[in-house]
This record gives structure tokens, sequence and C-alpha cells, in this order.
């Protein structure tokens, strides 16, 4: 074989064989990175969000019909706690695709550190990937102000005494992950497979 003009290389019988030229593609990142949404995110999203929903359903539904507490209090109470959940989960969903369509290799890492880590590959803690974008200082201040946000409704509907506990812990959390689980839909199209 010979080098020729610096694209092919020919062998003596005249034949063409391409160069392989190792180059990093962006539709494998993407294709990483959306792996990780619906391994990551949706399907953990769905279980939990039927969860709480039932959680939170089934105690209201108990303070209804066992008790003679219900009232239209607890209704707006715990409809506000569900529509909370609902915000914070659209909010995060929003940054986590702003990552998506901007970061995509963030995602794809982290897709990356999950399979070495079921492999056996990944011996030490390896280091999150490096990124940065207008705001992202904020990004802590805005999860501890989301988580506070849904905990503190929860109790002060619990101690306020119109939404009993079970439905004011689940009903924050059902909302948050419905809220991500449907954003996320329309983002990503989960494949059928075809019989």
């Amino acid at each position: 074989m010979r080098y020729e003009s610096g694209t092919v290389w020919r062998n003596y019988e005249g034949s063409i064989v391409p160069k392989l030229i190792n180059v990093h593609h962006s539709q494998v990142t993407t294709q990483q990175a959306q792996e990780y949404v619906k391994i990551h995110i949706l399907m953990p999203s769905g279980f939990l969000g039927l969860i709480c929903l039932v959680g939170g359903v089934g105690g209201l539904g108990y303070q209804w019909f066992a008790t003679d507490t219900y009232t239209w209090d607890t209704f707006y109470q715990s409809s506000g706690l569900f529509l909370s959940g609902i915000g914070l989960g659209a909010g995060h969903t929003l940054y986590q695709r702003y990552l998506l369509r901007e970061f995509p290799e963030v995602l794809a890492a982290r897709m990356r550190q999950t399979l070495d880590r079921q492999k056996g590959k990944l011996k030490k803690r390896s280091e999150p990937m490096e990124f940065d974008h207008p705001g992202r200082q904020l990004v802590p201040f805005g999860y501890v102000a989301g988580i506070t946000l849904l905990v503190g409704s929860a109790i002060a509907a619990f101690a306020y005494g119109q939404v009993y506990i079970v439905p004011a812990i689940f009903l924050p959390w059902a909302g948050y992950y419905w809220a991500r689980l449907f954003l996320w839909r329309r983002v990503i199209t989960v494949e059928k497979v075809k019989a």
C-alpha cells in the first residue's frame, strides 16, 4: 500500500481504501444526552409521579370520606400545593432542556459516567464536566429555593390544619414529577419498537 494525495490509500492492485478519521460526532453526543433524559428523568418521573399522585389523592380521599375536615380551604390549599409542584417541575425542566439544547455534552457525560459505573470501570469518583453559562452561579440558589418552597408550603398547609400530612407531602411532588414527565415528552420522543 502507498499513500497518495493525502486522502486515500491505494494498494498495488489499484483499489481505493478510504482513510479512517476519528471525528467526534455531535449526533452521538446528542443521542447519549437523550438517552440520559429517557433513563434518568422520564422513567423515574413517571414512576415517582404516579406514586405521589396516588398517595396525595388517596390522602385527600381519606380526609373527605373518613373525616369531616375536607372543606373548600382544603381544596384550594391542596390545589395550590399541586400547582406549586408543577411550577417547580416546569422551571427545572426548562433549565435542563436549555442544557440539552446548548450543552448536550454535559448530559452525555453523565450518561457515560453511569455506564462506566455499571461496568465497573469507574474506580474513583470522577469530576463533573465543567461548563459555564450566564447565571450559572445562581442555579444552586434556585434549587434550594425550589425545595424550600415545596417543603415549606407542605408544612404550612399541614400546620394550618386544612390538609392532612400525607396529601400535604405527596401533592407538591406529584405536580413536580408530572410536570417534568409531560414537558420532557414533548422534546424526547421514545421510538416505538416495530413488531
